[in-house]
């Protein structure tokens, strides 16, 4: 069953004790095993399983175990920033590209000119 938003609140859990508890089984772990290695009791498990309501830290410990954490992303996705922030972060941002300025060519070294005395002198 896909957990939709007609779901109600016991269904939703429902649906997702049922999956956790199908994950578990293809990794062929007991529930003593899978609350052993999450750290919550069997019994904190069996609740999970069978619908009820568990701690937050509990369902977070489950899926770690499970190697199901990293999914909370597609849940809660990374809010992107919005354009205002952008500028804030960033200053002003480039438009457009600039023509290459051209350098003045003089000579390649400089140095002191040295002029000889008049020869009157």
């Amino acid at each position: 069953m896909k957990i939709t938003a007609h779901l109600t609140d016991a269904a939703a859990l429902a649906v997702l004790g049922d999956r956790l508890e199908r994950a578990r089984l293809e990794r062929n772990l007991t529930q003593a095993q899978l609350a052993f290695e999450a750290g919550i009791s069997r019994d904190t498990l069996v609740r999970l399983e069978s619908g009820r309501p568990v701690t937050t830290p509990a369902l977070l410990r489950v899926l770690r175990a499970l190697d199901l954490l990293d999914r909370l992303d597609l849940l809660a996705p990374e809010v992107a920033p919005g354009p205002l922030e952008l500028l804030d972060r960033h200053g002003k941002q480039r438009r457009r590209a600039a023509p290459a300025r051209r350098r003045e060519t003089g000579p390649a070294t400089w140095s002191w000119s040295v002029t000889d005395p008049p020869a009157d002198a």
